[in-house]
């Protein structure tokens, strides 16, 4: 599909990455380069990975047939200067900078086959969904390419409208943060029933994890599986009433509403250079 990849940034969604492609041995570690700037990390990576590393982003670039920007949305400014007019015509420049715009990207590297896409933190594991989209200068092949990308993290849902990464920011970007949340609010309340924290963890995990595979495999809608467990006047039905007296479906819909917003507002400062103070102008 592809000989080698080059990611502009090493982090936690980069290595992310990088596990997933040699897991699935999509690539081997010798067609992986990655730039980063610490040379702490650039040690870690090569010792865990055996992958090539650099302190120099144009360097980095010109090894990949695909590029991938997975830097801070804060340094994009500075990164795209670096790299503008060093990418070859035939290359793909991925992006997975949250709020970072095609346009931006495009304009800021004068490169015209770009990829936008938002993957999740379950990508560490290989349990991720990245929703994506491409510029009309990205080939079918180039397509290809970014989809085996995309499918070594988990799934992958390719979307024709940039609009929708906003939206996929909030639900699916945001979204582990919303269950990790409930998740530990779950686990408080067994210990405070009387659990041990290590019990009520274990209890916890396991009856999210079981209820989602069920949700899965059953093909129903949740309404329907609330429904199958509510017996009248029962626990379930009981505990149901206070969640909905509490409004947690309108706090969890505000929660998707204001994590959208942010996307949108982010989008419209990532990749733009820092005002300049007056003293320094």
């Amino acid at each position: 599909m592809f000989n080698s990849i080059a990611f502009i940034g090493g982090g936690v969604m980069a290595e992310a990455m990088i596990q997933g492609l040699l897991n699935k041995k999509t690539i081997t570690p010798d067609g992986i380069t990655v730039s980063e700037p610490r040379e702490k990390r650039r040690a870690e990576l090569i010792a865990r990975y055996n992958v090539h590393t650099t302190a120099d982003n144009c360097r980095a670039a010109q090894q990949g047939e695909i590029v991938v920007l997975s830097i801070k949305p804060q340094i994009l400014a500075r990164v795209l200067p670096e790299l503008k007019g060093q990418l070859r015509a035939e290359q793909l420049l991925l992006s997975i900078i949250a709020g970072g715009r095609i346009g931006t990207i495009a304009e800021g590297t004068a490169h015209a086959a770009v990829v936008r896409a938002m993957p999740n933190t379950p990508a560490q594991i290989g349990e991720g969904v990245t929703v994506w989209t491409a510029t009309a200068s990205v080939s079918e092949r180039q397509r290809a390419q970014a989809s085996a990308v995309f499918q070594s993290l988990g799934k992958d849902i390719f979307v024709d409208e940039e609009k929708y990464l906003d939206m996929a920011t909030a639900v699916s970007g945001t979204g582990p943060t919303y269950v990790f949340l409930v998740l530990e609010a779950l686990i408080d309340a067994a210990v405070h029933l009387g659990f041990s924290r290590d019990i009520a963890h274990d209890l916890v995990v396991e009856m999210m994890r079981g209820s989602i595979l069920f949700a899965e495999k059953s093909g129903k809608h949740p309404a329907e599986l609330r429904n199958m467990v509510t017996s009248p006047g029962g626990t379930s039905a009981e505990a149901i009433y206070q969640m909905e007296k509490g409004a947690l479906r309108t706090v969890l819909s505000k929660a998707v509403w204001a994590a959208y917003q942010k996307s949108r507002l982010l989008g419209e400062s990532v990749g733009k250079a820092e005002p300049r103070h007056p003293v320094d102008a």
